[in-house]
């Protein structure tokens, strides 16, 4: 069996997306080979990095990377069709992240890969490696593999939208307070036990918030011109939670508040993740908000008999079987 077909295998069982990660490296460092990583789960909508996995030499200075990354605009995630390798740019130094932090670490080339359809970047992939660059051949191979990977990821996602016990929501959020060089001044209490579960640290290891290092990130690369994504991302925290991580400014500092997806927040990620149709997002859009089917209907401008044929490719396409399943499961209710 080729490296590739094992990646799509991999990429057909599933599974958790942090497990599907680590699995998708072990293969890409047997076929491709490098010597660090960072694999980022992404909010479809935004762009922006959330849930990530690394193993990189400039983990004293994370802060500072993350940053250097949303500031760097040559092969930025956001627009790219699929790879691009730092090796192919007329001049290396054109990357802040490589130019100001990398290459004192001995990092010679990065492969960027993102992983995107038609309905949103549900990640991506930096790869870096010491002692040669990367190959044509090896960038193709990358590309080749970002189509059966994007789904996986996307399927994933889709997974984690399970029927929630009852509960009461937080009354208010979480916020963590970062200074202008991203590092941590100050935190509400419980912050830190979300960001754990957010990235959960290697053993005997402190907790390290790289997901509101991501968020405030984008909201630098927004103040810089970089990018114009809100300074925004949704992650799945743990059984059905979904969480959405903020950045504003803050006299001087950047805060990021961590809550409780709303209702909409969550339902947007949920019609993304399971494919539906613009049209049938729109229609379950209105069953959120309490349409029934000649309500929907008429809203749609299409008849209740078209309803109910949108309906049944809902269910088939989540997973439900009914209405209410459908938006307890989107809803969080």
């Amino acid at each position: 069996m080729s490296g590739r077909d094992r990646v799509v295998r991999l990429c057909e069982e599933g599974g958790d997306a942090r497990e599907l990660r680590l699995r998708l490296l072990d293969e890409l460092r047997a076929t491709i080979g490098f010597d660090a990583y960072a694999f980022l789960l992404t909010d479809p909508e935004t762009s922006v990095g959330c849930a990530p996995i690394a193993d990189v030499p400039v983990l004293r200075e994370l802060p500072r990377a993350i940053r250097l990354k949303y500031l760097t605009r040559a092969n930025r995630w956001t627009e790219l069709r699929d790879v691009a390798l730092l090796s192919d740019l007329p001049d290396r130094s054109v990357s802040p992240l490589w130019n100001e932090l990398l290459r004192h670490h001995g990092i010679r080339d990065i492969a960027s890969a993102v992983f995107r359809d038609r309905h949103g970047i549900w990640g991506f992939l930096d790869l870096w490696r010491r002692d040669r660059d990367f190959t044509p051949a090896e960038a193709a191979r990358l590309a080749d593999l970002t189509a059966p990977i994007t789904t996986a990821l996307r399927r994933s996602q889709a997974a984690t939208f399970v029927v929630r016990p009852s509960h009461e929501p937080r009354s208010e959020p979480l916020v963590l307070v970062l200074s202008p060089d991203m590092g941590v001044v100050g935190q509400t209490p419980g912050t830190h036990a979300y960001l754990r579960v957010l990235v959960p640290p290697e053993h005997g290891r402190p907790t390290v918030p790289a997901g509101a290092y991501n968020v405030a990130a984008q909201l630098l690369a927004v103040e810089a011109g970089v990018d114009d994504h809100p300074p925004r991302a949704r992650v799945h925290l743990a059984d059905g939670l979904w969480v959405t991580l903020r950045a504003a400014r803050m006299a001087g500092a950047v805060a990021v508040t961590i809550e409780e997806s709303s209702p909409a927040e969550r339902l947007s990620v949920f019609c993304r993740a399971h494919a539906l149709s613009a049209r049938e997002t729109e229609l379950v859009g209105l069953l959120a908000r309490g349409g029934d089917s000649r309500t929907v209907a008429a809203t749609m401008y299409v008849s209740e008999h078209t309803v109910q044929d949108h309906l049944k490719s809902v269910f088939a396409k989540t997973g439900t079987h009914n209405r209410r399943d459908l938006l307890a499961r989107s809803l969080g209710a």
